[in-house]
């Protein structure tokens, strides 16, 4: 499913973009001034790659006119492989993956997937709302983690392309019917994904139910911007735009309080290397075995402005990541679990902390705590969001 198999595919774009200077006559003491190299338009490209359950799956690529690349699959959504320039101009995989379709079908923890209908742990698999209580999967560590056994990261979306504001996106849409995984109401979802010329890959998210229900969708990517995944992430630069975060229990649950990051390892207000305080005890970094925690995002609290989140910068590489969201929180994760045991995008074994996530969303658990921000979506209204992982260098 990478870059390098897609040969014969079918391009979908826009008419090509020139951008020349300079004056239309010379004499013979001026030279010419040479033309801007030419802006390729946004495109998309896409291949079959197979079926999952008698469903066609197909692998979309979305190039920009700075070489910028990112291939999605319509099976779970799947972000399978994001090309992006170090400062020396050279293009490398940024995330973490599998060349094939039957890798992600086999063992993925996640890896690009769309996540939901509830992305991230929602307390021992259970919630009220509306004086009912629903049941769901308890699939980690007694709890319910990104929509159950079978959640949106393994489900086959209907695609399209659509052209939106002169750039061509992939739409997603899929159905989770009443009942799905426990969750009630029929939700109707839209996803899109597209990449303009600033290097911005922008996922809009949106849904519609017909019975109160509760909904926090995500895309968990895993990055690594030293180029082709060389090593672990330990070195990469983080600042968080956030001042307090969500602490939580021995199973990762929220204790219910929103704790200040001052003076402790959960402090990434300023520029800080992942690896600094990664291993300080507290806690084991509060029973993660790292950084595995949301974030509550320095913004007011009905706001729905597109702010920044995060940034990331990679000193040797000099690519930097930044993230701009809707959303309250990001989850911060570093891969903890990562163990050395998937041989990933070009034969990479991935070992623990090969990769980080920034998982925008409301917070965990949600659905159980009255204090956090609602995830309750109702008949008659629209959940949306937006995200954008913006890439460059420095």
């Amino acid at each position: 499913m990478k870059n390098h198999m897609l040969s014969g595919l079918v391009v979908l774009g826009m008419s090509l973009l020139m951008i020349s200077c300079g004056s239309d006559t010379t004499d013979s003491t001026t030279e010419p001034e040479p033309a801007e190299t030419e802006l390729k338009p946004p495109a998309i490209a896409f291949k079959p790659t197979g079926n999952v359950k008698g469903k066609g799956t197909q692998l979309y690529t979305l190039t920009n006119g700075r070489g910028i690349k990112v291939d999605i699959s319509n099976y779970g959504g799947i972000v399978t492989s994001i090309l992006a320039p170090d400062k020396d101009g050279n293009f490398e995989e940024v995330t973490l993956g599998f060349d094939t379709l039957r890798q992600y079908l086999e063992t993925n923890p996640f890896f690009g997937a769309l996540v939901g209908r509830y992305g991230n742990r929602i307390a021992k698999g259970q919630f009220t709302l509306d004086g009912q209580t629903y049941n769901l999967a308890k699939n980690n560590m007694g709890n319910h983690l990104h929509g159950g056994e079978e959640g949106f990261d393994k489900v086959v979306w209907s695609p399209t392309i659509k052209e939106v504001n002169d750039l061509p996106g992939l739409v997603l849409k899929y159905t989770s019917a009443d009942g799905e995984e426990g969750y009630p109401g029929k939700l109707d979802i839209t996803v899109m994904y597209s990449l303009n010329q600033d290097n911005e890959l922008k996922i809009d998210y949106t849904a519609k139910t017909d019975k109160p229900t509760v909904v926090n969708l995500t895309n968990h990517t895993y990055f690594n911007l030293t180029g082709n995944a060389k090593r672990d992430i330990l070195d990469h630069v983080v600042t968080i735009k956030a001042n307090r975060y969500v602490p939580v229990d021995e199973t990762l649950i929220p204790t219910g309080e929103l704790e200040r990051v001052n003076d402790t390892p959960f402090d990434f207000t300023q520029p800080t290397r992942i690896g600094d305080r990664i291993d300080a005890d507290h806690q084991q970094i509060e029973y993660g075995g790292g950084y595995d925690h949301c974030w509550v995002l320095n913004r007011p609290r009905d706001s729905d402005e597109l702010t920044m989140a995060a940034k990331v910068r990679e000193p040797n590489s000099g690519r930097t990541l930044e993230v701009y969201t809707t959303e309250p929180g990001v989850q911060f994760y570093t891969g903890n679990f990562l163990d050395g045991s998937l041989t990933g995008i070009g034969g990479v074994k991935y070992e623990k902390r090969y990769g980080f996530c920034l998982e925008t969303e409301h917070f965990p658990d949600s659905p159980n705590q009255p204090s956090f921000p609602s995830v309750v979506l109702k008949p008659g209204e629209t959940y949306h969001t937006t995200t954008i992982y913006k890439f460059g260098v420095e």
